[in-house]
């Protein structure tokens, strides 16, 4: 099986390590010199990316004019169809640890049939979402495998 690694880019990378420590309770690991830190404590080990605002996130296609189709860095809030999910055990807590850490509360907090979530955005203009499940989680609406 792959090990699936999370790459987050920021602008300011100490600001970065702050929150994601204190919002998530992850742990650094390796720091790979001004460029990136390595955190611990999740499934899966989180990156974070030092990447200044206004920078091409990918080399622009052969004779784009235009600098590049996926648009420059920003750090204002942005939207992404791929986000994280962070599991807890108690929405509340884990959506004012997160407040205080310097996340936005985006929404009032929602209920399914699957359990609670807060959906937030970290100081980089990334969103997330805190899940909070309860009785069956997401096996209360799967509908079948394949």
């Amino acid at each position: 099986m792959a090990e699936l690694l999370i790459n987050i880019d920021v602008d300011d990378l100490p600001r970065a390590v702050a929150f994601y420590t204190r919002a998530f309770g992850l742990t650094v690991g390796r720091r790979f010199g001004d460029a990136g830190v390595e955190l611990l404590g999740a499934a899966s080990p989180l990156y974070l990316l030092a990447k200044a605002a206004g920078t091409q996130p990918v080399p622009a296609p052969r004779g784009a004019g235009d600098g590049g189709a996926a648009g420059a860095r920003d750090y204002h809030r942005h939207w992404t169809p791929v986000h994280l999910d962070v599991a807890v055990a108690d929405l509340e807590a884990a959506v004012k640890q997160a407040e205080d850490a310097g996340a936005v509360l985006e929404a009032p907090l929602s209920t399914s049939g699957w359990g609670r979530m807060a959906c937030m955005a970290d100081p980089f203009g990334h969103g997330f979402c805190l899940l909070q499940f309860h009785g069956q989680g997401y096996d209360a609406i799967t509908t079948g495998r394949g």
